[in-house]
Parts: C-alpha cells; structure tokens; sequence
C-alpha cells in the first residue's frame, strides 16, 4: 500500500505535465510576439513553448532548484516563499519587457505558483521590510487570497499592474495553486483585476495583528485615497487581456481518482477548495473515515478518500514541516491507535520549510512511534510534523517536481 500511495501521487503529476499543457495551448493561439514566464513551473511551461516551435524575446523566473535544460529561452532563479534582489530584478525585467511592447504586439504570460514571491516590485517599502512582512504573513495561518491582497497592494507588477503596464494585447495561461482557480489570487495576478483594495489588505494585518509600521503607513495612504488603485473589474483595459486556467488542483485530484478506480476501489473526491489550519482538516478527515468504520455512513469500506486545496498551518513553535506533514501527524492523533494509510503532498515537491513534499500515514504509525519512544503529542507541541515523520522513515522526497497544482491528500479505509 505505501508503495501504491506513492505511485498515485506521481501518476497525478505524469498527467498534469505544464509542458504538454502549454505545447497544446498555444497551437490555438494568434501568435505572440514575446513571453514572460512566472512561477514553479515556468521551466517546463517555456519548455512547451520551445516545443510547439516559438521562439519569443523574453525570460522567465523560477525558485532556486526549479530550473529545467531549455535550448532557446533564458530562466533565471529567485527567492521564494520570500522574494530577494534576484526577484526584484526579475519583476523589473519583466516590467520593462512589456513597457516596450506597442498596440501591435501581443504579450505571452506563463504563471505558475510563486510569482508572489519570484516578481517583487516593491512599492512604499523596501525590500528588507517586505520580507519580513512575508514571513509574518506566512507564519500567521492567513490564507493565500488574504496573502496576496497585501502582497497586491505593495506592489508595481501584481494585482494587475504588468497588464496595465503594456499597451499589448496579453495572453496569460495559468497553472492554478489557489482553492477556486482565482485568476486575480493565482501569482497575486498580474494580468488579472483585482477586486480587493488597501482597506482590505490593510484589514488582514489587523486580523493577524502583524505590525509592519512601513506597509501599514503605505496601506493607510492608499485608503485614504493618496494612491492610485490597482486595477478593478471592468477596467477597460482589461478589454485586451485573457486569462486563461490551463490546470488546477481539480485536474491533480481527478488524475489520483483515476489510479485507484483502475485498481479496483471506490473513490470519493471530497473538494478541490479545503482552506484553513491543517489541524481542522485533519479532524475532517478523521470524523469521515470513524464515521464510516462504524456505521457504514457517509460511505462504505472499502474506499479512498481524495482531497485538494491548500491547507494553513499557524506557526507557534521551531519545528519544521508544511501543512501536509501536519495535516498528517494530527490525523494520526485523531484516529489514534486504528488508524489508516494516507499520504498528503504538495504537488510542488516542496511542503513548507522542509524538503519533503508531504509524508505517508500507516495504520501502525502510532505504534511504530511508541516503540521508537516518539511523542506525537510533543512534535505536533512544537509543530514539528518532519522531524516525526522523518524518524519514522515514511517521508515522501521528491525534489523538485516542476509543476504547482497544490497539494493531494489520499485517505485509504480498508474493509
């Protein structure tokens, strides 16, 4: 079973190949004239342009490890999940790239997941200050829109300022890492309108009580109207812009469905749009599977589970992990001795500041860590749901995967 559960996850990724996505795409479209390409899988996504035959002006920008081999186009590599100077060169780059670009022109975006962070164009603050700002945000258990609807509001590129930068007619494919495939959330939109505005973002460091004096200031004059907004729906500029979702985590759960109804099982795909701590997620899950061990209801065994969206982990100790090892280590707590096979991963090969993707479950997890003296109450104390799972040996390391569809979770309840 550890060895199907792996086999899943990477049967989902073999289907939601960016490269296959992007070559296919573009075979539809008038012919650009340049491309900018953004995100964890900006390699691969250029890589299908090289493919279908184009060869553009442009660049692009992945994290640091995500690089591919491409024979025509320039990828550099930047900080990610906070931005550094090769991300602000980068976002300048870009800005330039498409200032130059005139009515006849049409501009190419390729975004992935970690534009956020991979174009920084800071805007009434500096860099040091924004990534600091990052890593309170990241830690506060905020969800990415609430993220990003700060991150829009401190920025020249996001919230779609790069559309609104180029007099080009712009075509932007998207690979989607946000719950609901939101065009203006995914890379915090830089061709996309933007319906939230300072009073929002400046409401979300509020609610997650993080101080900022410098992003607070630069907020509060955009509230008060000494700013100039970012783009709204129904800009008419938005008049020569498409977005276009290309994949989303709903393609990911559907190609994992896929490989268990081939071996047999009946599956249940929950949603694509699970959102909040992985805690709460876990005690979801859990409820569902004792539910249905009891009395056979909402389900019957034997059946997988299969879930998506984009869990949140509200950091309070030094441990290291992502919400899939966390969504893990609690849903071991909560099923308790029983237990069950499960995996949860992070489709970008990467869940929080580990270099794990995720981990797998096992009905004797809790036994193994009681023979090995491991106390999950304490791991889970300290939020360190890898250094659990990694002394247990049932890590899921995958490296880099270059793609970023969010992450997969896989719950097995057997008869």
């Amino acid at each position: 079973m550890h060895e199907k559960l792996k086999a899943a996850f990477t049967r989902a990724l073999e289907r939601t190949d960016p490269r296959r996505a992007v070559r296919e795409a573009v075979l539809a479209l008038d012919p650009p004239t340049a491309v900018l390409a953004v995100g964890k899988a900006a390699g691969p996504m250029l890589a299908g342009l090289e493919d279908a035959g184009l060869r553009l002006p442009g660049f692009g920008v992945t994290r640091y490890g995500h690089g591919v081999p491409l024979e025509h186009y320039e990828l550099v590599e930047a900080g990610h999940p906070v931005p550094d100077e090769a991300s602000v060169r980068a976002a300048g780059r870009a800005l330039e790239l498409a200032r130059a670009l005139g009515p006849e022109d049409h501009l190419l975006v390729l975004v992935s997941g970690g534009g956020s962070a991979l174009w920084c164009a800071p805007w009434g603050l500096e860099l040091g200050e924004l990534q600091e700002l990052n890593r309170a945000l990241l830690a506060s258990g905020a969800t990415i829109a609430e993220l990003n609807a700060v991150r829009k509001h401190l920025s020249r590129i996001k919230g779609g300022r790069l559309a609104q930068a180029t007099r080009a007619r712009v075509t932007a494919l998207l690979v989607s890492d946000v719950p609901g495939d939101d065009v203006s959330t995914i890379a915090s939109g830089p061709t996309a309108p933007d319906p939230t505005t300072f009073a929002d973002a400046l409401a979300v460091l509020e609610r997650y009580r993080i101080a900022a004096p410098a992003a607070r200031a630069h907020l509060e004059r955009g509230a008060a109207g000494e700013l100039l907004e970012t783009p709204k729906p129904g800009d008419p500029l938005f008049a020569r812009v498409s977005n276009r979702v290309l994949l989303a985590n709903a393609d990911l759960l559907e190609a994992a469905a896929g490989f268990w109804r081939e071996e047999g099982w009946a599956v249940h795909v929950l949603s694509d749009r699970f959102e909040g701590e992985a805690r709460e997620l876990a005690r979801f899950h859990a409820a569902l599977v004792q539910s249905s061990r009891a009395r056979g209801f909402p389900y019957r065994p034997p059946f997988v589970l299969v879930s998506g969206g984009e869990a949140a982990v509200t950091v309070r100790g030094a441990g290291r992990g992502g919400r899939n090892q966390a969504f893990l280590a609690w849903l071991a707590y909560f099923l308790g001795p029983e237990g069950a096979w499960a995996l949860a991963a992070d489709s970008d090969g990467i869940d929080g500041n580990s270099q794990a993707a995720g981990a797998v479950l096992r009905p004797d997890t809790l036994a193994r860590a009681a023979e090995l003296r491991l106390d999950l109450r304490a791991y889970l104390g300290r939020d360190d749901s890898h250094g659990f799972f990694d002394a247990l040996g049932d890590l899921v390391v995958t490296g880099p995967t270059h793609n970023n569809l969010n992450d997969l979770r896989i719950v097995v309840v057997e008869p």
